[in-house]
């Protein structure tokens, strides 16, 4: 492979990234007529179209696709290499994409989000919050934050928090009006504020601990939420046992509002990691993130 090569790649990358010419032209400062004759050197090429172009949009073609699955993990080595290089003697800058679950969020960004901008204010952090399951490399992220169960396959995983339990909680009103469960049996003539899990498209059942086996229980829903902080309101307002990882519930301001139920079947989830990609970590950016975050939760 030529070394011009090299810098159409980089270009056909921008483009994807930024969805278009001009924004891509943006990004690299360079004009765009610059961009579109480096992407039909690419395609002169290899001797196929890797956009199709409408007036609004660019789509990437079959080959185009291919294209970029193949070449993502090449280009981002090759960044990664140049920022290690041009971090020597600066002080970290650039952008960070880093995806997390929403509980994730709760504890271990959003305590400390203040705190290191104050120490690395150049950096601008992009934090995508979803539930579901993120492909690092394919989704453009630097790095995440998941359970240990969830990680995928060719990552650097660093454990950030140990198991902890998910807790079933309500609310005083609740008791008054529906009194307290005191086995799994009882749940049956109590109401539950159900989780859907959107990547899963399913409402996530009750799942109990007993004798270390899953027990999972069916019963009725007074409310379905995917969020939080909605299960937690729905606590409040004596809707339902909502469920409450206990690192979300001890930085609940109002927490002791949520009177613990069953607690003896609660069940453990396991430890949480902070996960990227090998080559991420050269980048002095990312790395100082990676850094801080040991540092401040670990």
């Amino acid at each position: 492979m030529n070394s011009a090569i090299y810098g159409q790649l980089h270009v056909f990358h921008s483009i994807v990234a930024q969805g278009n010419i001009s924004a891509a032209a943006r990004q690299l400062g360079i004009g765009a007529p610059a961009v579109s004759k480096s992407l039909k050197l690419l395609e002169d090429h290899i001797g196929l179209l890797l956009f199709n172009r409408t007036t609004r949009q660019m789509e990437l073609t079959e080959a185009g696709q291919l294209l970029l699955n193949q070449t993502q993990g090449i280009v981002e080595s090759q960044a990664h290499a140049v920022e290690s290089v041009q971090d020597l003697g600066n002080r970290p800058f650039g952008h960070v994409r880093i995806t997390v679950a929403r509980f994730a969020y709760i504890c271990y960004i959003q305590p400390y989000l203040a705190e290191f901008h104050q120490r690395y204010p150049d950096i601008e952090l992009e934090i995508s919050v979803f539930d579901g399951e993120v492909d690092l490399l394919s989704d453009g992220y630097h790095l995440g934050i998941r359970f240990g169960d969830k990680l995928e396959d060719g990552v650097v995983a660093r454990q950030l928090a140990s198991p902890f339990r998910e807790g079933l909680y309500v609310s005083q009103g609740y008791i008054d009006q529906y009194g307290v469960p005191h086995s799994p049996a009882d749940l049956h003539q109590h109401k539950l504020i159900g989780y859907r899990f959107i990547s899963a498209k399913r409402i996530l059942p009750l799942i109990l601990s007993q004798n270390n086996q899953e027990l999972t229980i069916e019963m009725p829903n007074s409310i379905v939420t995917n969020d939080i902080d909605v299960m937690a309101d729905g606590v409040r307002q004596g809707l339902g046992i909502g469920r409450l990882f206990t690192p979300v519930h001890a930085r609940l301001a109002d927490q002791a509002q949520f009177i613990p139920v069953l607690e003896k079947y609660w069940r453990t989830y396991p430890a949480v990691y902070l996960y990227y990609l090998q080559d991420s970590q050269k980048a002095q950016r990312i790395r100082v993130l990676i850094d801080f975050l040991l540092e401040r939760i670990s």
